[in-house]
């Protein structure tokens, strides 16, 4: 077990000594890769989670016990989801002088993994609701 950890830890190590090479060679880029780098950390764990970890209190203090873990479950993929989402969907950084950018249907992609998530939640709460939890 000692070597496998070993092993993990040196090719951890050269992937990150990697990634450092290619960062130092972005140049003046490396400032604009850092902005967006600590503006993912600062919206996930200082608006993003914050929110989800509300509502799942919420969740989970007001919905009866069997619909708990859907309703939170249904949170947690559907936030990050729509967060990530917002600038296709509002085709936020589309050109009229060039179509090939955004030229997908990214609200039927989006509606399509929300109702999976739904159903999914769905079919967990029926199935604790049938077991009585």
């Amino acid at each position: 077990m000692r070597a496998a950890r070993a092993a993990l830890g040196a090719v951890g190590l050269g992937l990150l000594a990697y990634g450092l090479v290619l960062a130092v060679g972005l140049g003046p880029q490396l400032v604009n890769v850092l902005v967006w780098f600590v503006g993912g950390v600062v919206a996930h764990d200082g608006v993003l989670a914050p929110v989800v970890i509300v509502l799942g209190v919420l969740a989970a203090t007001r919905a009866p016990a069997w619909l708990r873990p859907a309703l939170v479950g249904l949170l947690v993929v559907l936030g990050p989801l729509t967060l990530v989402a917002v600038p296709v969907l509002g085709r936020f950084g589309a050109r009229p002088d060039n179509p090939t950018l955004l030229d997908r249907p990214y609200w039927a992609g989006y509606l399509a993994v929300a109702a999976l998530a739904v159903l999914a939640a769905g079919a967990l709460a029926v199935r604790r609701r049938r077991a009585g939890v």
